[in-house]
């Protein structure tokens, strides 16, 4: 689990999106915990089960153990007013943890994650259609990565985490019109082909971030 920022005071739980998007985001994500600091927020960006340095593979993790990581993540952080940011794919994946509020940046459901991987399958020729993610008996391949077909069936009707009573801010980029309490006119990173940096969208992010924490604590 990387580390930013004052030992005190409220602290972000960042949720990447899934897979190939992780890796087109991470920096970007690093970016904004760096600029949460400066502001006086701590962050916090953990590796789930079958990523980055987890010694587990990736095909052996389901959504259930990113749930269940995502919780013990936030109750290591108790002591302290924590938030989650969520990311994409991210957003199914904080509902199990106790936290002070929640900010989506382009939330999406199981559903639109399943047609995202029906898609990039597609693309590269491969089986696209729903019956060859969930009949298949070993991995599935999607833009790199082996992929349990029990983490796909898990994300078939999940939703994001919005529950009355909870701090909940929802932030799109771009030509995203789905419902939003704000849109920023930035170029989604996930849609990039490499990794890029974008220090701008970094600092509008991180700015509105802790804006929100702000008012959320009052």
């Amino acid at each position: 689990m990387l580390r930013f920022g004052p030992a005190q005071g409220p602290v972000v739980l960042v949720a990447l999106p899934f897979w190939e998007e992780a890796n087109r985001i991470r920096g970007l994500a690093v970016a904004v915990l760096r600029r949460l600091a400066d502001h006086g927020i701590g962050g916090a960006l953990p590796d789930w089960p079958g990523t980055g340095e987890s010694l587990i593979e990736t095909e052996q993790a389901t959504i259930i153990q990113w749930r269940n990581a995502h919780e013990a993540a936030a109750a290591t952080l108790s002591d302290r007013p924590c938030y989650g940011v969520s990311i994409r794919g991210g957003t199914l994946i904080d509902g199990f943890a106790m936290l002070s509020g929640r900010w989506h940046l382009a939330p999406m459901t199981g559903e639109a994650v399943l047609r995202d991987v029906i898609r990039l399958r597609a693309a590269a020729g491969l089986r696209g259609d729903r019956y060859g993610l969930f009949g298949a008996e070993s991995p599935v391949r999607i833009a790199g990565n082996r992929v349990s077909p029990h983490f796909l069936a898990g994300l078939a009707g999940a939703e994001p985490y919005d529950q009355p009573g909870v701090p909940r801010r929802v932030v799109r980029l771009g030509h995203d019109r789905a419902p939003a309490d704000r849109t920023i006119d930035a170029v989604p990173p996930w849609r990039r082909a490499e990794p890029q940096e974008d220090p701008e969208l970094a600092a509008i992010l991180a700015e509105d971030i802790a804006q929100w924490i702000a008012s959320c604590e009052g």
